[in-house]
């Protein structure tokens, strides 16, 4: 029996093209996870995405390439289907909460460490997050992954800064040390990972290694096949 899922990020409000051609290579990443399945996708920011995505899709289960479980999943995501006449859809748990994410990040944390040939209770881990001043969740998902880190790994410390709340990434990342590791929780390589980000680093001096933002790790697609299996 074929099945259908629709992967749906935010994308980049203010260039969404780019975000729309990354998010589509990586449902074709996930389809080839999945034998029988139809994946496609769209990001919020493109405004006609998610209803030329609806048009082939036949009852997809909707997966959130998002790292928390926030407005944007529980507002505007049901209402934007609703819209497109697809309220009635399955939206799967987001991205950046499933277990398996953070077993994810606990991985990159530690192969980091190898390359660099740098013991773990050496390291300083940086967790670079966005967090938000109208919604608790992105935060808690945040520190739900920093809990899961700090409890498989023996790192010389261990914090979490945000883009859009306290406290912010300069002050985390500030003094880490030249054995530290920013580990930037966001699914792409888009706006506050290609800007914001950096800039923060560079405002804390920071002087260890700048890793790629989780959602970018080659074993993702897989994860989320794993997820869509699942449901």
């Amino acid at each position: 029996m074929s099945r259908t899922a629709l992967i749906v990020a935010h994308g980049q409000p203010s260039d969404p093209e780019p975000a729309e051609a990354d998010l589509t290579a990586v449902a074709q990443a996930v389809a080839r996870e999945l034998s029988g399945w139809t994946i496609v996708s769209a990001t919020l920011a493109e405004p006609d995405a998610l209803k030329n995505a609806l048009k082939g899709a036949d009852n997809p289960v909707v997966f959130p390439f998002f790292m928390a479980d926030g407005w944007f999943i529980r507002s505007l995501l049901p209402r934007r289907l609703s819209e497109a006449g697809a309220g009635h859809l399955r939206i799967l748990s987001p991205f950046g909460v499933l277990p398996e994410t953070a077993d994810l990040a606990i991985r990159i944390v530690r192969d980091a460490c190898a390359a660099e040939d740098w013991l773990e209770t050496d390291t300083t881990l940086i967790l670079a997050a966005h967090g938000s001043g109208r919604s608790r969740a992105p935060a808690e998902a945040a520190r739900a992954t920093e809990a899961a880190i700090a409890g498989a790994l023996p790192l010389a410390g261990l914090r979490t800064g945000f883009i859009e709340e306290a406290p912010d990434l300069a002050g985390a990342a500030r003094d880490a040390g030249p054995r530290s590791l920013c580990l930037p929780l966001f699914v792409a390589r888009w706006g506050h990972v290609i800007s914001d980000i950096p800039a923060a680093l560079d405002d804390a001096s920071f002087a260890g290694r700048l890793l790629d933002p989780i959602g970018t790790h080659p074993d993702v697609p897989a994860l989320i096949a794993g997820s869509l299996r699942s449901a």
